[in-house]
């Protein structure tokens, strides 16, 4: 055995994770890596005094339309960014013994659960992190501790503002699985692009040269243009990465330290809402 995988409740990460590096066990570890931003930090130190690898279960930057937004991003097909949006929710209802609906062994709830994909890819495509956040935080339709509604916002060391909903409270068949990116050049909608299936719509617009003001604003050639997609299993591709990097030394994808800084984001986002404060992280 080279390697642990760790998708256990994450009141248990910290420990199991520290009990795999003992053993001299790669680790890939599902995400929030901690329950906190310290404690995540120092699993990721012992790991590296313990000589082993530690990677983050943010699988969602192997999709193909992430990849292909990154790197979009990256050509300059759209510009400078100035304007993100994503939007990731689900219809999650009171379970009694539920270990997500419990702060003390999940930490909290839409956006510790699934919130944290859409801030870390707000960074990853951007290739910019998040320097200031505010947000609101609220248990609007269930009874559980947890939040089931969050919007958060963040300004990029890049100066992209960027919005990230995550909810437990909108039913399946009315959700939207969302990631989006506006430029100075251009547009990038991905639909239903997240989750763990790797497919949706990837819809574009690439301005070669930017028109002068219209105040009519008709937005007639809006339509776009349809991205292929390169589907494949997102999983796949996250253990496919992971073992590269074991056993050819390649860089992680997703190393554990980026997870340590989604994390500290999280924690200033429901500061930001308690205490009502735009916080620097």
């Amino acid at each position: 055995i080279d390697v642990v995988y760790i998708a256990s409740p994450v009141v248990l990460h910290a420990k199991q994770a520290m009990m795999a590096a003992d053993a001299g066990k790669h680790i890939l570890i599902e995400k929030p890596l901690a329950m906190t931003s310290e404690e995540g930090q120092k699993v990721v130190d012992y790991c590296e005094s313990k000589g082993v690898k530690i990677a983050a279960g943010l699988m969602m930057r192997f999709g193909a339309y992430v990849m292909a937004m990154k790197q979009a991003i990256a050509d300059g097909k759209i510009g400078r960014p100035v304007s993100g949006f994503s939007q990731f929710t689900c219809w999650y209802p009171d379970m009694p013994g539920n270990w997500r609906q419990s702060k003390k062994n999940g930490g909290g709830g839409a956006m510790m659960d699934m919130g944290v994909h859409c801030i870390d890819l707000m960074q990853y495509v951007t290739g910019s992190k998040v320097k200031q956040v505010a947000a609101f935080h609220d248990t609007l339709t269930f009874h559980y501790e947890v939040e089931d509604t969050s919007t958060v916002l963040m300004r990029l060391e890049n100066g992209c503002e960027c919005v990230v909903q995550s909810n437990f409270n909108i039913p399946d068949e009315a959700s939207k699985w969302r990631v989006e990116f506006f430029g100075t050049k251009g547009r990038l909608l991905g639909d239903t692009m997240i989750g763990q299936i790797d497919g949706g719509k990837l819809n574009a617009v690439f301005i070669d040269k930017n028109v002068a003001y219209s105040a009519e604003q008709t937005h007639a050639d809006d339509a776009g243009i349809e991205i292929p997609g390169d589907f494949g299993n997102m999983y796949t591709r996250e253990i496919e990465s992971f073992s590269d990097s074991i056993l050819n030394g390649k860089p992680l994808v997703v190393p554990a330290s980026d997870a340590v800084h989604v994390q500290r984001i999280m924690e200033k986002a429901y500061a930001s809402g308690e205490e009502l404060k735009i916080l620097k992280i």
